[in-house]
């Protein structure tokens, strides 16, 4: 049973924990009570004793380690795949411990964390606010179970706050494009990269809804005649490295895959020919880009001379080491080309990266092909890309005085669309067609835990129907960008013209 001690002129509640250890009744800070009579004392010590019998007991004490301290703990003893361990690093470090590294566990009242979102969302999108207070929530959730606190001060009570209805914390609407917008940006993003890899990789997305490190990630050994199977994703973690690990939410799949996609894809890896990359010794359908091509680029290039020649690198390398090869017309053309775009021999040599990295890819080249406009990028402020009008639809304008030498600039297509836009566009496009959910959701990865999704499945008659749907799309976009203009200054999307004028004739 919990006694009373006197001390000068107050009683203080004092009761057993175990065989010769005996506590003070204290508060959730750890400040030991002092109270004005001995019933009082007695009547709290005898409560805490009950706690200890129950098994509900917390020392006072415990929770006098700091939120800094103790998130440290927490951090090292999880263990979780790279990028979620890199997300609760990043939202501890920059969002929890400016605001709570010195408070005591104890200490951290409900109040203090509506302040701190009230603050952060003053500064930050409100979705993103909302993630950390999630993180912060599992953190001092882990605290109570530990016995450290009471209760979760980062606990969401219901039918508290301002009433908002589901606007509240609704973000901007995710821009989307149609197949003829798709096509004209993976058109330019190949014009942009000075290859066709780029018009491959956006066109493959946009017509299979993969997520941008299943796309980096690709193996060719995954690329089979019809299909497309998901196995790894490639994730980038803020120290530059690429980690090979399953994909998002463990959603392994098989993507159907259209005769004319597949065949461009086929066609794109037999001519880059991959290689084993040097990180992770595997054959990827795509590669990255030299620092040449990604927005350091500070000249031209020969295939940016072969494009606004319309000639091949071919012809360009032999005016440049063989002149008399070529015709006298040829060779002037070429020899003006060299001139108007400033190029250098030898100034502009790049090795290719093994992998294309998120934000160079979305700054230097789907930005810019979506919007027309390069974004800002200290410290040059956003401006429109340069490009010579001809051949259709412009050549991005390269080197000194590329502005100067520019002509024209491009129109947006889609402003403020993403890589990820494009999962948008392809769940967009795939309604559009009237497909069924439940084989909208297999193709994207996503589960549905609905009752009545058990008894929803995939036919092959849905899977004919997708097909014919997207293939028809395709070639509605091909047809609408041969009226246009017939050709095109990449080489694979004039070949896809070429065949389809052949097939409309």
């Amino acid at each position: 049973m919990g006694y009373a001690e006197k001390r000068g002129s107050y009683w203080r509640g004092r009761y057993k924990i175990s065989k010769g250890e005996y506590g003070t009744v204290a508060d959730p800070t750890g400040t030991v009570i002092k109270f004005a009579t001995k019933r009082e004392a007695k009547q709290a010590a005898d409560e805490e004793e009950a706690k200890i019998r129950r098994g509900r007991w917390r020392d006072p004490s415990a929770g006098q380690e700091t939120f800094g301290e103790y998130a440290n703990r927490w951090y090292e003893a999880q263990d979780l795949a790279a990028s979620t361990m890199q997300n609760y690093r990043r939202h501890i470090e920059q969002h929890l411990l400016p605001v709570f590294a010195d408070k005591a566990l104890a200490g951290i009242l409900r109040s203090d964390v509506d302040t701190w979102e009230k603050q952060e969302k003053a500064a930050y999108a409100a979705s993103s606010v909302k993630t950390w207070r999630s993180t912060l929530h599992l953190i001092l959730e882990d605290a109570v179970d530990e016995g450290l606190i009471a209760s979760n001060p980062a606990a969401k009570r219901r039918g508290r706050g301002k009433r908002a209805g589901r606007s509240r914390d609704r973000g901007p609407e995710k821009g989307i494009t149609d197949p003829l917008g798709l096509l004209l940006i993976a058109e330019r993003a190949a014009l942009l990269s000075g290859r066709d890899d780029e018009f491959v990789a956006v066109v493959l997305k946009g017509y299979t809804g993969m997520r941008w490190g299943e796309i980096v990630g690709l193996e060719t050994q995954y690329a089979r005649p019809g299909a497309i199977r998901v196995e790894h994703q490639l994730y980038e973690l803020d120290s530059g490295e690429l980690v090979r690990c399953p994909p998002k939410d463990d959603s392994y799949r098989t993507i159907d895959a259209m005769d004319w996609l597949w065949t461009l894809v086929a066609d794109h890896i037999a001519r880059t020919k991959p290689t084993q990359c040097p990180c992770h010794g595997k054959r990827y359908v795509f590669r990255g880009q030299g620092t040449a091509r990604t927005g350091n680029h500070h000249g031209a290039n020969l295939i940016d001379v072969a494009r606004l020649a319309r000639v091949s690198t071919g012809t360009v390398s032999n005016v440049l080491n063989h002149p008399d090869r070529v015709v006298e017309a040829t060779r002037v053309r070429v020899e003006k080309a060299i001139v108007d775009l400033g190029f250098v021999r030898g100034g502009v040599v790049s090795e290719h990266a093994a992998h294309w990295r998120r934000n160079g890819f979305a700054t230097w080249l789907f930005t810019p092909a979506s919007s027309g406009w390069y974004p800002k990028k200290a410290p040059q402020e956003a401006r429109p890309v340069p490009i010579l009008g001809e051949p259709w639809p412009g050549v991005p304008a390269r080197g000194r005085g590329a502005t100067d030498r520019a002509d024209a600039c491009w129109l947006p297509i889609a402003k403020g669309l993403t890589p990820h836009g494009l999962r948008h566009t392809h769940r967009t496009m795939m309604e559009d067609v009237g497909t069924e959910k439940v084989l909208m959701d297999e193709r994207m990865g996503h589960i549905d835990g609905s009752v009545s999704a058990r008894y929803a499945h995939v036919t092959p008659g849905m899977r004919r129907r997708l097909m014919l749907g997207l293939t028809h799309q395709w070639e509605a976009a091909l047809d609408a960008r041969l009226v246009l203009c017939p050709t095109s200054p990449v080489r694979a999307l004039n070949d896809l013209l070429r065949a389809r004028a052949a097939v409309l004739r």
